[in-house]
């Protein structure tokens, strides 16, 4: 498999410079004659749709941040105080697979007109890895990164200033490409995300520039405004994902060792319960939704949370309510990527704010919230009687927020970078024994972390560049705030 992953760091290279100096022919000794050089296209791609689900899927302490899961057993607490060893497998995975993605572009250049999907769908998701990265740890290395071959062995980090115009940019191109006329090429068995469905992938692509483009709707407005008008006022040209259906869900096997991985956690653990925050709002609006993401505590039938942040179980973990089964005990369950609800309440949004998008911002979010109903098996009937209640269209900013929040269940780092661009839901910041109280750190903090810290790989290998990334960041997860993060009086 030589050609599929890049050495990026020093030590890999430092290795690699110390066997090289046994032989002069160690690419030959050392290879299998039987073996392919290079991997197929779609085989590469399977590969990096399957390892970055590995590495973002599952519990990572994003679902407490967005106040959905909590834990219940071993209050270690690293939810609120995680170490620099934490997440270096979510910052690697971007590097890693995009290397490998790149590999794809590099082996399909030469038919690069025979080839568009795939070539679409490499690209495409190269950009969801950084933005995925860059929501994640805020600047990162990006203009200078994976260019060892070019004698780039410390990658300056980059600002998300300069970040998401590049990403929002890169997304366009490869909108206008697709928009003037799709390949015919089979991407193959290794899209596990769409199953070769190009049309799904170019929806993809434009949601994607949705998503990017309401996150930064605080610090570049007009970038903001002018990508997302010119999506929705072109949905012909620049499709977007529209229905349940259409979701971008990755989904697992179901066999070992490729378990949905809350599935696998299930298998053998009982280390999570769901939060006070998430119950209490599902029970105060009577949301039909709630059967199906959570389940009645056992003791009592009762659903009930427990607190975020606590630093002590519960006296008996029997009286806290589990994720619901569709979302915890199936085990070909599923990994969300982006819900086609996100686009409606995005659109929602942009209307409140006078944007021109085709649509009201009343209808967007009853749109909106109806393929949420459906995302949770809820009938037509019962999404309309929640309309006509407890959701009922008021006009309000934090009524398409809480209802968003609600839709992203599962789709944690999302609903985490929801709370921390728009602050809501504000009990986020009031609930459970918070961090302020019980810093080890001595520290007081009044939120949850605004970033996942670097991993310790970048302080050994590129510690000039990564110290001066984190200058103003407090106890490696607070202090800088995301660019896009306008919020005042947190820390």
């Amino acid at each position: 498999m030589k050609n599929i992953f890049k050495l990026t760091t020093v030590a890999s290279l430092a290795v690699s410079l110390m066997l090289g100096g046994c032989t002069s022919n160690f690419d030959e000794i050392n290879s299998d004659p039987d073996a392919l050089e290079t991997g197929a296209p779609t085989n590469m791609l399977g590969y990096a749709l399957r390892e970055t689900m590995s590495r973002q899927a599952g519990f990572d302490a994003t679902e407490a941040w967005a106040g959905y899961i909590v834990k219940i057993q071993y209050m270690d607490n690293y939810n609120y105080l995680p170490t620099n060893n934490t997440y270096g497998n979510k910052f690697s995975n971007c590097y890693r697979r995009i290397v490998l993605l790149d590999d794809i572009l590099a082996l399909t250049e030469e038919n690069a007109d025979e080839l568009k999907n795939i070539r679409w769908a490499s690209r495409i998701f190269k950009e969801y890895l950084w933005l995925l990265n860059t929501d994640q740890f805020g600047d990162i290395p990006y203009t200078e990164a994976n260019k060892v071959e070019d004698g780039q062995m410390k990658p300056k980090y980059d600002s998300q200033e300069i970040i998401y115009p590049a990403i929002l940019e890169n997304l366009k191109a490869i909108a206008d490409e697709m928009a003037a006329g799709l390949g015919s090429d089979n991407i193959g068995e290794g899209d596990f995300l769409f199953g070769g469905d190009i049309q799904r992938w170019q929806k993809f692509c434009n949601s994607l520039r949705l998503r990017a483009a309401m996150r930064i709707v605080n610090v570049a407005p007009d970038l903001a405004k002018s990508t997302i008008e010119e999506v929705c006022q072109n949905l012909t040209s620049y499709p977007v994902l529209e229905t349940s259906a259409e979701n971008a869900y990755f989904y697992w096997q179901g066999s070992s060792p490729y378990f949905e991985p809350y599935y696998n956690d299930f298998r053998t653990r009982d280390d999570y319960g769901m939060s006070n925050i998430f119950v209490n709002h599902l029970l105060s609006t009577e949301d039909p939704r709630i059967s199906a993401i959570m389940q009645p505590a056992a003791t009592d039938g009762v659903y009930r949370g427990y607190e975020n942040g606590a630093l002590s179980a519960p006296s008996n973990i029997q009286t806290i309510s589990r994720m619901g089964v569709m979302y915890r005990e199936e085990p070909a369950g599923f990994t969300p990527i982006l819900k086609s609800c996100e686009n409606y309440f995005i659109m929602a949004e942009a209307a409140m704010r006078g944007w021109n998008v085709g649509i009201s911002a009343q209808e967007a979010y009853e749109t909106a919230v109806k393929i949420s109903m459906e995302d949770n098996g809820v009938s037509a009937a019962d999404a309309e009687t929640y309309l006509a209640n407890a959701g009922k269209w008021d006009n309000t900013l934090e009524r398409i927020y809480m209802e968003e929040w609600v839709a992203l269940f599962k789709e944690n780092c999302e609903a985490w970078s929801l709370y921390r661009r728009t602050g809501y839901p504000k009990e986020i910041r009031t609930s459970g024994e918070y961090p302020g109280k019980f810093c080890s750190f001595g520290t007081a903090h009044n939120d949850v972390p605004f970033r996942m810290p670097y991993p310790d790989n970048e302080y050994q290998y590129n510690k000039e560049n990564v110290e001066a990334a984190t200058v103003d960041v407090v106890d490696n997860t607070w202090g800088k705030q995301m660019w896009w993060d306008t919020r005042t009086n947190v820390h």
